[in-house]
């Protein structure tokens, strides 16, 4: 049974359809990525599963239970995170008490101490800043705290949000790194990313979307060889 699925979905804003018809199926341990141009709709598709937006039409099922209606708060209760795009930290805060926000679902308060050491343990950079203001961070460390914010949860699915938007090469490889690093820990990744050569490489499946409709749909390295996929996003 998927861990989420999303059929047939249609979504949008006002009176604007951002999403049209939407299937996607993530599996536990899976790395599935989406693939599209700017305005495609892939913000939109994790805010719809975030409970954010909610379908017009079409299911939203978490184990196979149908979570259409379902508020955000619902929806992390059920084990569902989103990292959202531009980090949305809260600045004059620190990067302890951002970290404590993450954790405000009843089952992860009860033990913020032991996963707040957990998720320290993958994040050692944050360790060293904890005490520091949010905002006087660098965007690479503040996109490491956004990062272990929600994992601050216990996710079961953790959702990333172009993660490595507006950061240095060198800093994006950080980035992906720790990705890497949340998948070995044993959580579940849908992430939406501008660096599609590095998503897909690492991704277990992909799915293309173009004008709210997903067009394709194969594993990582199939969608790399792809010659559209090539020459529409990689300009190769």
């Amino acid at each position: 049974m998927s861990l989420l699925r999303l059929e047939n979905v249609s979504a949008g804003y006002g009176a604007v359809e951002v999403l049209s018809d939407v299937t996607i199926d993530v599996a536990p341990g899976e790395v599935v990525t989406i693939v599209g141009a700017n305005g495609a709709g892939k913000t939109t598709i994790l805010r719809t599963i975030a409970g954010l937006v909610r379908p017009r039409s079409g299911r939203k099922l978490i184990d196979g239970r149908d979570v259409s209606a379902l508020k955000p708060p619902a929806i992390v209760d059920l084990g569902i995170t989103l990292v959202p795009e531009g980090r949305q930290l809260f600045p004059f805060m620190s990067v302890r008490e951002n970290l404590m926000l993450g954790a405000y679902k009843p089952a992860a308060r009860a033990a913020i101490p032991e996963r707040m050491e957990e998720v320290l343990a993958l994040f050692p950079r944050v360790r060293e800043r904890l005490d520091q203001y949010a905002g006087s961070l660098s965007g690479g460390e503040q996109q490491m705290v956004a990062i272990a914010r929600g994992m601050m949860a216990n996710p079961r699915l953790l959702m990333f949000d172009e993660p490595s938007l507006g950061l240095a090469p060198m800093i994006v490889k950080q980035v992906f790194e720790i990705v890497d690093r949340v998948v070995a820990a044993g959580t579940t990744v849908l992430i939406v990313e501008q660096n599609i050569y590095h998503t897909l490489s690492i991704a277990t499946r992909g799915y293309v979307l173009e004008n709210g409709r997903i067009v394709m749909q194969d594993t990582g390295p199939a969608l790399l060889r792809d010659p559209h996929v090539r020459r529409a996003y990689l300009g190769v």
